[in-house]
């Protein structure tokens, strides 16, 4: 019953971080229907490369927070859900993260940054914090916590600049 205990004086924040996740998200869907044209088959590398992992990160954060939330895990079964989302996360990260350096499109190092290797630094620090809750150590929900915020963050800086991009090419079609 640790991660019960220990996650009660972090309800209000996994209720915050999820409930963003989750709007940002779908603030998220209602830019690219609006961009609805700028999301042709001749940018479906694009698309996979930098649209997706924003809502793969605000899924993880809203996902993530979700399960924080619940009252009848034990510390195994948390560190075990996170420790699966990590695990893909970082998995996903490391070939954006490849995919972005590779392309064409953008040769900023914000970006490389961005949408590439912050995001993987986040998943690795959600899987410390999943062998950390594993293991009963306080340090796991401090790690759990900052990994969100990452996330949250990194993906709010994405979608906007996805949304600037949209805007700037639909401007310069008309």
């Amino acid at each position: 019953m640790w991660a019960v205990e220990t996650l009660k004086p972090w309800h209000d924040f996994y209720l915050l971080v999820g409930t963003a996740g989750a709007t940002l998200l779908a603030l998220l869907f209602v830019a690219v229907s609006l961009g609805v044209g700028f999301l042709t088959d001749e940018r479906r590398a694009g698309t996979r490369t930098f649209f997706s992992p924003v809502v793969l990160h605000f899924t993880s954060v809203f996902f993530v927070s979700a399960i924080a939330l619940l009252p009848w895990h034990h510390g195994g079964s948390l560190a075990a859900l996170v420790g699966v989302t990590a695990v893909i996360g970082t998995i996903l990260s490391a070939w954006i993260t490849i995919q972005v350096v590779r392309t064409e499109m953008t040769d900023y190092v914000e970006d490389y940054l961005a949408y590439g290797l912050l995001p993987c630094l986040a998943y690795l620090a959600l899987l410390a914090a999943a062998v950390s809750i594993y293991l009963e150590k306080d340090f796991g929900l401090d790690a759990l916590a900052g990994a969100l915020l990452v996330l949250a963050i990194v993906s709010i800086r994405n979608a906007w600049d996805l949304t600037l991009t949209m805007a700037r090419r639909q401007r310069r079609r008309d």
